[in-house]
């Protein structure tokens, strides 16, 4: 998975498909793990879903856990370019109203700066 640190402020995970999408959501979730046990600042973070098709139970609820650990921490998940299969998945589970979306990165950068 690219992990990129955009700013200090800011991470960006552009998430793939399966299998991949389970090993780079518990890759991101050990990164932002270790910045907690250092005491470093977690950043906001912006999931990419674009390459993603489809998502199952474990997915989101890997989604959910990385909410609420930028959410303890006063910082925002933000969610952008998901596809038909996803969205599908998050309005059957009702989480289009947990999650913060936008329509593709920049939007979600623009977004987070604004609410700096």
């Amino acid at each position: 998975m690219p992990l990129n640190t955009w700013s200090e402020n800011i991470m960006i995970a552009e998430l793939n498909d399966e299998p991949m999408f389970s090993e780079d959501m518990d890759g991101l979730l050990q990164r932002l793990d270790e910045l907690v046990k250092s005491e470093d600042t977690l950043p906001n973070v912006i999931v990419d879903l674009k390459s993603v098709a489809t998502v199952n139970s474990s997915n989101l609820g890997a989604l959910l856990k990385l909410r609420t650990t930028l959410g303890q921490n006063d910082r925002r998940l933000m969610i952008c370019s998901v596809t038909d299969g996803v969205w599908t998945a998050l309005l059957a589970t009702g989480l289009d109203r947990v999650f913060a979306f936008s329509e593709d990165v920049t939007m979600a950068l623009a977004t987070l700066q604004m609410e700096a």
